[in-house]
This record gives C-alpha cells, sequence and structure tokens, in this order.
C-alpha cells in the first residue's frame, strides 16, 4: 500500500503516513483534481456565457438576419451549460459538507483521529476528538479508558484519577471494566501510601469480588457479640473482626482513637448505663468506621468472681487469684463440672498446674450459684526437666539417708511406706522457680497422711532444697547438704 500523498510504502490498514504525516481516510478525501477540473469547466461555461460565443464556434455572420437566428440557437444550447454549472456548484458545496458531517458525526472517525493524534503527541486535540465520541456515544466506558489514558500521558494526574472515579460509578461499566479501574485507582492511593482512601474506596463499592482481591486494605467494623439493648443479667460483650488488625474502643461516649483501651478480652457489662464505641485497625494502619451500640444492664444475679489472670499461655509460674471483694462462698472446679457446695473452697491463691487446666469459679449463696467465671491456661515451662524426675531424686535422697530402702517407699517390714507427690510449680522468694514435693505417710490399709515434710527442687537445674515455713509465714529453701540424720524426719 502507498500513500497517496507522497507515494512511500506504508502497513496495510495505517491512518497516516510516517513519511510525510498525511492522513489516510476511512472515506476519501474530497478529490482536488476532480475540483480543479470542475472549477475549469464551470470557468468555461462562464467565459462563453460573458462573450456570448465560444472560441470554436466563432465566424464572423454577414448578414445581420443570420447572426440573429445563430444567437437564438447559441442561447438555446447554453441553458443546459447553465444547468451543469449550477449542477457542479451543488456537487462541489455538497461534497465537502458531506465530507464534514461524516466526520463530525461518525464516532470511528473521532476514535481515528484522536488514535493518530496520539501518535503525533496532540494530546489535546486527542481528547477533543474523544470528547466529541464520546457525545456520540456516551455509554461507552472504554472511550473513558482511552481519554483517561492521554490526560496520564500529559501528566494531568487530577483528571485521570476524575475518569477513573466516573468510571466505577458508570452504571454501563462491565465487571472486568470496573475491575480495571478500582486496579488504577489503587495503584494512585498506593503510590502515595494513602491507604485509608483505598479502604474507604473498596467498602463504597459493596462489590464482595473486589474486597476480596485487595483485602489487606479492608478494615472492617467490628462485629458486637450482643445487640444492643435492654438486659436484666451480666452481658459479656465480645469484639470481633475479620481482618487482621486490633480493635480498640470507649465505654463513656467517647470517639475511639488508637489511643483508647485495645480490646483483648471479652467486655463484661455488668450493671447501668453503656455506651460502647469501637473501631478496628489493620495491619497497615487503615482505621475502620466507628460503631456504636448502646445497653441497658438491670443485674439482679449474683455477680461472678473477678479473677486475676486471664486466659491464655504462659511460660512461667503464675498464681490465680480471686480478686473480688467479697472472697466468701467461692467455689471452684478444674474438671469441667461447674462449682457446687461440694467443689473446693477458695481460701487463697492457687498454684497454675502445668500444661492445659480449665478452672471455674462461682459464688454460692442460700444453694443459689451465681455466674461462673472461666478461665484456661496452659502453662509450659522452658526446662526439659519434669516433675516426674524431680520427685524420683527426693525419693533417691531418701534412700540415700536412710529414710527408705526402696523406691515404693518401705522402711520396715510393717508395710507402711513414705509416698512423694508433685504438688505444683511456683517461684519462691524471687529466687527461682522450684517444683513442690511433698511427703505423705501411707499405712497398709490404705490411710494417707502428709508429714508436713516439703522439699523444692529447681525446675532448671534439679537443685534440692527442703521447704520450710518461717513463723512469719515466708518460706525459706535449706540446702539439702544440711539433713543428715534421719531421724530428723521422724
Amino acid at each position: 500500500m502507498k500513500c497517496p500523498n507522497c507515494g512511500e510504502e506504508m502497513d496495510e490498514g495505517a491512518l497516516y503516513c510516517e513519511h510525510c504525516g498525511e492522513d489516510i481516510h476511512i472515506v476519501p478525501d474530497f478529490e482536488p483534481e476532480l475540483e480543479q477540473n470542475i472549477e475549469q469547466s464551470i470557468g468555461g461555461i462562464l467565459e462563453e456565457l460573458y462573450t456570448g460565443e465560444s472560441a470554436e464556434s466563432y465566424e464572423e455572420e454577414p448578414y445581420e438576419e443570420e447572426q440573429e437566428e445563430r444567437r437564438s440557437k447559441r442561447k438555446k444550447r447554453l441553458w443546459p451549460k447553465i444547468l451543469l454549472v449550477f449542477v457542479l456548484l451543488l456537487l462541489t458545496a455538497g461534497g465537502g459538507a458531506a465530507w464534514y458531517v461524516y466526520g463530525y458525526y461518525s464516532e470511528d472517525y473521532q476514535v481515528d483521529k484522536a488514535v493518530q493524534y496520539i501518535a503525533m503527541g496532540k494530546y489535546d486535540e486527542a481528547i477533543s476528538c474523544y470528547n466529541r465520541a464520546l457525545e456520540l456515544d456516551s455509554a461507552n466506558v472504554e472511550l473513558l479508558f482511552s481519554m483517561a489514558d492521554v490526560y496520564l500521558m500529559k501528566n494531568n494526574k487530577v483528571e485521570y484519577e476524575y475518569l477513573l472515579r466516573e468510571i466505577v460509578k458508570n452504571e454501563n461499566a462491565t465487571a472486568e471494566q470496573l475491575e480495571g479501574a478500582y486496579g488504577k485507582l489503587i495503584a494512585i492511593y498506593r503510590d502515595r501510601e494513602d491507604y485509608q482512601t483505598i479502604n474507604e474506596l473498596l467498602v463504597a463499592s459493596n462489590n464482595e469480588t473486589l474486597i476480596g482481591m485487595y483485602q489487606g486494605y479492608i478494615a472492617r467494623v467490628p462485629e458486637f457479640s450482643i445487640n444492643e439493648g435492654y438486659y436484666t443479667s451480666i452481658q459479656p460483650l465480645k469484639l470481633t473482626t475479620d481482618s487482621a488488625g486490633k480493635i480498640y474502643y470507649t465505654m463513656d461516649g467517647s470517639e475511639p482513637t488508637e489511643e483508647s483501651t485495645q480490646y483483648t478480652a471479652p467486655i463484661i457489662l455488668e450493671s447501668g448505663e453503656y455506651t460502647i464505641k469501637a473501631l478496628a485497625v489493620n495491619e497497615k494502619g487503615i482505621a475502620s468506621d466507628v460503631v456504636t451500640k448502646v445497653y441497658h444492664i438491670e443485674n439482679n444475679e449474683i455477680p461472678s468472681p473477678e479473677i486475676s489472670a486471664l486466659s491464655g499461655e504462659y511460660n512461667i509460674p503464675m498464681y490465680i487469684e480471686v480478686t473480688s471483694e467479697d472472697l466468701e462462698d467461692i467455689y471452684y472446679t478444674t474438671d469441667g463440672t461447674d462449682p457446687t457446695y461440694s467443689s473446693i473452697a477458695y481460701t487463697g491463691p492457687i498454684p497454675m498446674p502445668l500444661g492445659r487446666s480449665n478452672f471455674k469459679f462461682a459464688r454460692i449463696v442460700d444453694g443459689v450459684t451465681g455466674t461462673i467465671a472461666e478461665r484456661t491456661y496452659y502453662l509450659i515451662l522452658n526446662t526439659d526437666y519434669t516433675p516426674e524426675q524431680a520427685v524420683a531424686s527426693v525419693v533417691e535422697y531418701s534412700m540415700n539417708t536412710g529414710k527408705i530402702f526402696d523406691a515404693a517407699g518401705h522402711f520396715d517390714e510393717s508395710g507402711d511406706t513414705y509416698q512423694y507427690e508433685y504438688l505444683y510449680v511456683r517461684n519462691i522468694n524471687n529466687i527461682n522457680d522450684f517444683y513442690v514435693i511433698a511427703e505423705s505417710y501411707r499405712t497398709m490399709d490404705g490411710k494417707v497422711t502428709r508429714t508436713g515434710n516439703n522439699f523444692a527442687v529447681n525446675v532448671y537445674t534439679g537443685e534440692k532444697f527442703k521447704l520450710q515455713r518461717e513463723n512469719n509465714g515466708r518460706l525459706s529453701l535449706i540446702e539439702i547438704e544440711i539433713i543428715e540424720d534421719s531421724q530428723e524426719w521422724e
């Protein structure tokens, strides 16, 4: 295919010549040679009309009658030529008008011209063509994309962003087009590190597919475990969110921020009026909207005991302590059952058991069991030395001192024995962590009595001590080497 202007070879289907820059129109341009021929024909006819005779037909008439006759004949021949001039004038004007009308009202022509202008770096002209194309086809979302790209080429990021925003609001946009527009917008805000705007954009879209694609930019509002309203009993309120991050809340009606209380455990609504406001902040620091719930609690129930240690994992010895003002009539269990009068009465801090344990505390008044406080713990110490090894070392020590003569605890022929039992692990006087081993006397008939002798075995080194309580109630560690005479155990 050759350029009709310069004759240079060009690619088939090209819209302009890369050599001379001439447009290659889909509809042919009005031919200038044809126009020139028409103008020459019109000029000849007009000259003939003006002179009254053509160069070819001019002859001197000798007689006046003959001249009059010939003039009459020439007039008859000129009327078709006059009509032809009129027709040619109409064709000339109509051709130009038709070409203008075609271009102005053709969406394809405007798009083609825009592409040509882009190739020549004439971005403003390209934008004008796209605007005209949009006037002809306002539902064509691809035209908005194309014009947005031109603004980006101009480095006009404001108009680029505006057009993308228009696309995401366009009812004619397909799912694929929406995905593309949101992707470009998110790229803009990500470069600015404006993650909050990304969150607002996605949440406002109500498009779960998009939200799933950009989950990391979403901070969903916290969900409340109970509906707001009126309650006649204590309510444990749980706050959750399905996006990674933290939840912050207030209970005085003020707006929560990252400086507010962080949610880590259920909020106990005991009695009175509560206004709870909460927001979630994800790992990128994006804050969700604030959720507000109002609760009115009229509690006629016996409240649950307040427990010092929260449920969770621990790696150092801990005490489980009831911190309520009233410590009377509190019972607890460790086997998963609800407390009753036959359960263990709480009398003081309880050493947290090794491994997994489950405690239930409740106040029981006049046979009525109050609200139960349940805690689950998992205590794992950073040591390979086990309680069983500590018990075995105490048994070995007793055998070495002659207190017993076998591992079963026998000390004579009576069949009675001394037994050694692991009780708990605790930190003693901030010295270190120790397994506490108790000694008991067991008779042949199965009766077991504590002797009052206790041992403390270092959790990490296995070093043994005798454990003694002073008159002031303070525990003291006595080095095992000073115990030489077995009669001291009697």
